[in-house]
């Protein structure tokens, strides 16, 4: 039988109202199916706006305690983004940013920050990775990243074994051999090493030494008592914080009957920092210098600590922006876009990102205006040399580390930090 139109007219089973309603049933369930199976298709397949999307993950604690640096950090970052996308990236390709917060109930979690590198590295467009801030959280996401093959550059980690010795080895468990955690900071070996040179300059020789007990706090700590033993002060004593711990005036009146004329504090705001000092005043130590690393060297310290701030000495491993002509412009783009002023690690995180973009511009322009893989990303990353940033030039050494690290010196004063020195330069 023809199917044309006339001869359809002409079928007595079509001219059956049942048979006729059962035809355009069929018809228009066919079409439904056919527009079904045709939307199912485009929502799967990529658009070509999001197949040309690469995304930059951060890791850093933006809440609680830690928020007063962490935030500064996260927006010298994601200045740097935007910068990169401003510009115009190659082969079509624009930068996003994936932000995830590793603070739990105020404080940085490595749990939490090994489950946010989890979230990134299960996102196939995430080509690398900033942060952490804190040593203990990077040491629960290299055996993640180093398994992943994807790059991780940390603006602000200090502990020496995250990236050298045994320890860095352990931390790498799946290729020992592949390093895929870098730095634009220096390590603990340094800071400690400068933060005792600075207490004998200064003509202090019998310290009290106190940690939180953190890998960041007790290896800067375990530094400080080998360097000022070692240049002829006294450690009188060395005690640990318990995580959590309010009171401290029991640890301090220990302390008190050594006749330490300095205190060391190895840690964190956010870890007791700004509370054990404050409490220093309430056992008669107001007045006994109080030193620490880049782990105090945010705003909340100076709340914490409340009248008894002044008289605190710690270090930043970094340069002070403000002081290096390279930065000049950075911290005016900085002020524009936030309404505030840079944070001890808005550089640092600045330059960070700048190494992250040019190893992934770089990888695309290798894969001839493609979408790049991790490993080619990865390999451009270990291949930085002289990459011109706000902190000065980056490159990096066969651990991961910066050939470049700054270490800058603070007195708080009047309730504000006054810059002191700089106190360690490599060229």
């Amino acid at each position: 039988m023809r199917t044309s139109a006339r001869g359809l007219h002409h079928d007595s089973a079509y001219r059956s109202p049942v048979n006729r309603n059962r035809l355009w049933a069929a018809l228009v369930a066919s079409l439904a199916i056919f527009i079904a199976t045709a939307m199912t298709a485009c929502s799967n397949a990529p658009s070509s706006q999001g197949a040309r999307t690469i995304k930059i993950g951060i890791d850093l604690p933006v809440s609680g305690a830690d928020a007063s640096t962490g935030i500064p950090t996260q927006n010298g970052a994601v200045l740097a983004i935007e910068d990169a996308n401003a510009r115009g990236v190659p082969g079509g390709f624009s930068f996003a940013v994936s932000a995830l917060d590793d603070a739990v109930q105020g404080v940085h979690d490595p749990a939490q920050g090994a489950q946010n590198v989890k979230t990134l590295i299960a996102d196939p467009s995430v080509l690398a990775i900033l942060g952490p801030y804190n040593s203990n959280v990077a040491k629960a996401q290299i055996p993640l990243t180093n398994d992943a093959g994807i790059a991780q550059i940390s603006p602000a980690t200090t502990h020496t074994g995250l990236t050298q010795g045994d320890e860095a080895r352990a931390l790498r468990t799946t290729h020992p051999d592949v390093v895929a955690y870098f730095r634009v900071c220096t390590t603990n070996d340094h800071q400690g090493e400068e933060i005792a040179a600075l207490a004998r300059r200064l003509g202090y020789h019998r310290a009290f030494d106190i940690d939180d007990n953190e890998t960041y706090g007790k290896g800067l700590a375990d530094v400080f008592d080998r360097r000022f033993t070692a240049a002829g002060g006294s450690i009188l004593g060395h005690e640990h914080l318990t995580r959590g711990q309010q009171d401290f005036k029991a640890l301090l009146t220990k302390a008190r009957s050594q006749r330490p004329d300095m205190v060391f504090f190895g840690g964190t705001t956010a870890s007791g920092g700004g509370v054990l000092r404050k409490q220093m005043g309430d056992v008669g130590m107001a007045r006994t210098p109080f030193f620490g690393g880049d782990g105090i060297s945010d705003a909340q310290f100076i709340v914490d600590a409340g009248a008894v701030a002044d008289g605190t000495y710690y270090t930043v491993a970094a340069a002070d922006a403000s002081k290096l002509p390279t930065a000049r412009r950075f911290i005016a783009a900085y002020r524009r876009r936030w309404k505030s002023d840079v944070g001890p690690y808005s550089a640092n995180a600045y330059a960070a990102a700048e190494v992250a973009v040019a190893a992934i511009e770089e990888a695309i322009r290798q894969a001839k205006g493609t979408m790049p893989e991790r490993a080619a990303v990865l390999a451009n990353v270990a291949a930085t040399k002289g990459l011109d940033t706000p902190i000065g030039r980056i490159a990096f050494d066969r651990n991961g580390d910066t050939t470049n690290p700054i270490l800058s010196a603070y007195e708080i004063q009047n309730g504000k930090p006054r810059f002191v020195t700089q106190l360690y330069y490599a060229r």
